[in-house]
């Protein structure tokens, strides 16, 4: 399985593969759980490779580094997990 930093930069710069909804799941620490957003919701900042930023529904901004993405679907098949994560 390819690292999480080099699929998103496939969805970002290969134009065909990067056409379709993706799904980001995350380990929450606080919820002790994985939640599943879109990656439209979330912003890469250009100089950071180590983590993302997610607005909530209060409008309050996390900012959840990389290693707790769980999975990624694309078009809702699964195409990345990460080895031994919990489900």
């Amino acid at each position: 399985m390819i690292p999480i930093h080099e699929l998103l930069n496939r969805i970002k710069w290969d134009n065909e593969f990067g056409q379709a909804e993706f799904i980001i799941a995350y380990h929450d620490r606080f919820e002790d759980d994985v939640i599943r957003v879109p990656l439209k919701q979330l912003l890469f900042e250009r100089e950071d490779h180590f983590d993302f930023e997610l607005t909530d529904d209060m409008g309050e901004t996390h900012t959840i580094p990389l290693h707790r993405i769980r999975e990624v679907y694309r078009n809702g098949k699964l195409i990345w997990h990460r080895s031994g994560s919990e489900q």
